[in-house]
């Protein structure tokens, strides 16, 4: 089902749309915003310079780091009595990245989360169960929203409590699931470990799938837990744009359909800043159109893929992104959290019976992603006390859940014990393999 015609539009249209948008949107945050008019007037351009699309690519980037530099609010282009919705994700700092919405961008956000819930094959007769965690993170509310809007019935079951998620597919006739693809093959090979049978013992076949990357190994590894009848697609944003609801795979799965008519994506090498042409594999840059509240143009996401106009074969003419390939940067995704090696260090400077030095391996386990963080002692004379030893293990990971959102596994170890390095410092292994 395609839910608005701009997602049929044909590519002319489509660009007048973006165009005149970008007109408006460049001279509004140029009014309201002072620190992006202070790059425009350092860049030399001004917004009745902006007459093309050719033109977005004198404007200047948005960076992540300019949340952290005008933390909380210092981005925003309304009062706060405008606003009507807060949202915040991770910073690299410690600090969140804080996003607000006025009660328009409120109705363009779920609405687009809607276009992307018809395009994994939603519709009002569905009863979906939201498995992310509900909070300031983006997700849980923005698929609630979008799923209601299309008339779908919502269970806002938020993560964990494998048990009750279980009862729930099992009770309330569950079609549509909303999780991190890991905890949706957690999950599914549990209700397996218990003799219920998804084909046949559940009326669940829709998996719409975000907050971490999914590749095509680890989808067909979901239809062999749920079965060959699953449908699971997966969607693509971040708090700073909107939150899910910039991009969405179709049941073609042939790529994730940009709504273009209010995300305008362009491709670049992330080290020259050069625009690279359709099917160029690079770093996606995002310019948001028609937001009230936080409006951002050419924001680095720090993501790499590549773009593909031709139209899809479900009808819709939106140019599309190829699942993400990786990160531009050092970000991990750890069961749908963004975690920055720089935001552990933080944690553990500050404690001192820890040195500076430590490790960072990250595993996939039971289909769920776990984080073990070796650090060393600056007293080894703790090694013969379990008791003490067994208390500061618990003060870390308290101090490691309280920053990062999500739970760790912690070793600690002599000192001296872990490798030093003369150049940059390999602090992280990644042992998760094919997305499995």
């Amino acid at each position: 089902m395609i839910w608005d015609k701009e997602e049929t539009l044909p590519r002319e249209e489509i660009k007048a749309i973006q165009l005149a948008k970008l007109k408006d949107t460049v001279r509004y945050i140029y009014d309201r915003v002072k620190p992006y008019r202070d790059k425009m007037d350092a860049a030399g351009i001004k917004p009745d310079d902006v007459q093309t699309l050719e033109d977005l690519k004198r404007l200047p980037f948005t960076y992540k780091a300019d949340f952290r530099d005008h933390y909380p609010d210092g981005l925003f282009a309304v009062d706060k009595k405008d606003i009507v919705r807060y949202h915040a994700s991770s910073g690299t700092t410690g600090k969140p990245t804080v996003v607000g919405y006025t009660r328009n961008d409120l109705d363009m956000w779920l609405n687009n989360v809607a276009r992307l819930a018809c395009m994994g094959g939603a519709t009002a007769d569905d009863v979906a169960q939201i498995s992310f965690g509900y909070g300031t993170f983006t997700g849980a509310l923005g698929l609630h929203g979008g799923l209601e809007k299309i008339g779908a019935s919502v269970i806002p079951m938020s993560s964990g409590n494998t048990n009750k998620q279980i009862m729930f597919l099992q009770d309330m006739g569950v079609t549509l699931l909303v999780a991190t693809p890991s905890y949706a093959l957690h999950l599914g090979e549990e209700i397996r470990n218990r003799g219920i049978d998804p084909e046949k013992d559940l009326k669940l076949h829709i998996g719409l799938f975000g907050g971490e990357g999914m590749t095509e190994p680890m989808r067909d590894e979901m239809h062999k837990v749920w079965g060959d009848q699953f449908v699971c697609t997966q969607n693509y944003g971040m708090s700073e744009l909107c939150g899910p609801g910039v991009a969405g795979e179709c049941t073609e799965l042939c790529g994730m359909h940009v709504n273009e008519d209010w995300f305008i994506p362009e491709i670049i090498d992330p080290e020259t800043e050069e625009v690279l042409p359709p099917g160029e594999l690079g770093e996606l840059v995002v310019t948001c159109l028609g937001k009230e509240a936080l409006p951002l143009v050419r924001y680095r996401t720090g993501d790499l893929t590549r773009l593909m106009y031709e139209p899809c074969k479900c009808g819709r003419t939106t140019c599309r992104m190829e699942n993400i390939s990786g990160r531009a940067d050092d970000m991990l995704v750890i069961r749908g959290v963004n975690v920055f090696p720089t935001q552990i260090e933080e944690v553990l400077l500050k404690i001192d019976e820890i040195g500076p030095h430590y490790e960072i391996l990250v595993e996939r386990r039971n289909r769920l992603d776990v984080m073990t963080i070796t650090v060393e002692l600056i007293d080894d004379r703790l090694l013969d006390s379990y008791a003490k030893l067994s208390e500061l293990e618990s003060r870390i990971k308290k101090a490691l859940k309280a920053q990062l959102g999500l739970a760790t596994q912690i070793r600690l170890v002599a000192p001296n014990s872990l490798q030093r390095f003369e150049g940059k410092a390999k602090r992280v292994t990644d042992l998760r393999k094919d997305g499995l």
